[in-house]
């Protein structure tokens, strides 16, 4: 495995990390409330990143969450680009393709799904889908969700053809309940397409987790460094240096799992339980890193206000979005329990042993040499 970023998703990153650091301040994401900052999002399309994703790849586009991640931009940046741009790409047919794609690249469209499946969603016999999907990250903002009904197919829905209400979540993720009576829906991919798409969106945002524990790390290095205590900086307490490199090893961990993850389904490798790994990683040590982050801030930890609390709303926003760590465990033993064992190394063939010749229940075990006392 090899996850250095090639010319092309090096580039993507640095310039993705520029446009979120220069837009996604503290300042603007204040002001942008729980909706979406439509300036960033402009940016975003105008600078060719959301199109980009279909040339660099799974692994690229989970280097540009991290970006996202470390400054919890306000903007349905993976939403779209998982469930709009490489749904649409990698499932959707040659005329699906040239007729949705350029919108959702120009920012025209912007979509979201309704993952994973809650098998809520029913279709009739002349093809309209009826039913709930309680919580849909992005949904207000939305002009089409990918909405998978009971039996696992998906549809691609225009929200203003259905009824959306208001959800408000940890974080500000414009959330929305989206109810569907009769709604047209358009068919997207075949057999496998759900699997497909949940694990681009397990390890897409799980890349997105290991950006919002880097952001909180950071700034939890930041202050400890700066804030003294007894005449001397927090972070010479060996319990403050204990507790962050824990969280640095928990945000390495989920970011290593997400490259992984993304690296085996670029490469076309069978990767379902890398990206199950991932997404464990991400849910249980991505909650850990953001409560420890806001506890080495003491007190300032409790604002409201302060920038490392969203990046505590964001952590455990993504760690019920990803789904429980036991959950996915047991999703993860149950795929496993399905493959047979390999061994660990070939049987040598052998001769058959004759009928007449006992087969010995087990060899002798050779008897030890006393142990010498050394000098």
């Amino acid at each position: 495995m090899d996850f250095t970023p090639t010319q092309e998703q090096a580039a993507a990153r640095d310039l993705a990390a520029r446009i979120f650091g220069d837009l996604s301040t503290h300042e603007r994401l204040v002001s942008a409330g729980t909706g979406t900052d439509s300036e960033l999002s402009k940016a975003l399309c105008s600078a060719g990143l959301v199109g980009a994703t279909e040339d660099i790849g799974l692994l690229g586009l989970v280097l540009l969450l991290e970006e996202q991640g470390r400054t919890t931009a306000q903007v349905p940046f993976a939403a779209t680009c998982v469930y709009g741009v490489l749904a649409v790409a990698t499932h959707g047919t040659d005329e699906q393709r040239t007729r949705l794609l350029p919108p959702l690249r120009d920012g025209t469209a912007v979509a979201t799904g309704a993952f994973p499946a809650h098998g809520g969603i029913r279709v009739s016999a002349s093809g309209l889908l009826s039913g709930t999907a309680p919580l849909v990250p992005w949904l207000r903002d939305a002009t089409h969700v990918l909405v998978p009904d009971a039996d696992r197919a998906l549809w691609l829905v225009r929200t203003a053809e259905a009824e959306v209400s208001d959800v408000e979540t940890t974080a500000p993720w414009a959330a929305g309940r989206l109810v569907l009576s009769g709604t047209p829906g358009e068919r997207l991919g075949g057999p496998g397409a759900y699997e497909s798409v949940l694990a681009l969106g397990r390890t897409a945002f799980a890349g997105l987790q290991a950006g919002v524990c880097a952001g909180s790390l950071a700034r939890a290095v930041e202050h400890t460094s700066a804030r003294e205590q007894f005449g001397r900086p927090l972070s010479t307490n060996q319990g403050v240096l204990l507790r962050a490199a824990d969280a640095y090893m928990d945000t390495e961990a989920i970011r290593v799992t997400a490259y992984e993850a993304a690296w085996r389904q670029d490469e076309g490798l069978e990767a379902a339980a890398e990206v199950l790994t991932a997404a464990w990683w991400a849910s249980e040590a991505g909650r850990r890193v953001v409560h420890a982050g806001q506890h080495l801030h003491g007190g300032t930890g409790a604002d409201l206000d302060h920038p490392v609390h969203r990046h505590f709303l964001w952590g455990r926003q993504l760690d019920a979005y990803l789904g429980s760590g036991p959950e996915l465990l047991a999703e993860l033993g149950r795929l496993l329990a399905r493959e047979p064992i390999p061994a660990h190394e070939p049987v040598p063939a052998h001769e058959p042993v004759p009928a007449h010749e006992p087969v010995p229940a087990h060899a002798p075990v050779p008897a030890k040499e006393p142990l010498r006392e050394s000098r």
